[in-house]
């Protein structure tokens, strides 16, 4: 076996630096939206569960006799939209169904329409400068020889 880049994430021919750079960037940006997403879905996950225990706490508050912060706290709070007209799961499916996949969209129709489809030719080549051949951590792709640390 070689030690060599496999074909998935080398440059087309015809290619040029500038491409393979804008495609970098692009996918780097495309990266930043998933943490957004990330945080977008655990921010929906801590809404779930500040919901439930807001009604905890306000069963609470009114077994200790205050039936009129409790009655504030359930019509005011209990149930109410985080964002004008949505709880957490509609903004995640608004995210979703918009800007995210939009920019997912757009993104594959990049590398479809640049570089035949191919991913992370940006990053493979940034490896493959950067990595000592033959040295054992430094190979070109999973499961290629280790060889020997020198």
């Amino acid at each position: 076996m070689s030690d060599e880049r496999d074909a998935e994430h080398r440059r087309p021919e015809g290619v040029s630096d500038e491409t393979v750079e804008a495609l970098g960037k692009l996918s780097a940006a495309l990266d930043h939206v998933e943490d957004a997403r990330g945080h977008l879905y655990a921010f929906h996950r801590l809404m779930g569960s500040a919901e439930t225990t807001l009604e905890e706490a306000t069963e609470l508050v009114r077994a200790a006799g205050h039936d009129d912060l409790a009655d504030a706290l359930d019509r005011d709070a209990l149930g109410a939209n985080p964002l004008p007209g949505m709880w957490s799961f509609q903004m995640v499916e608004a995210f979703d169904d918009g800007f995210y996949a939009r920019a997912k969209g757009l993104h594959q129709r990049a590398l479809d329409e640049l570089v035949e489809g191919r991913r992370h030719i940006f990053e493979a080549e940034m490896k493959e400068l950067r990595r000592t051949h033959g040295r054992t951590g430094h190979e070109a792709t999973p499961g290629a020889p280790s060889g020997r640390e020198g």
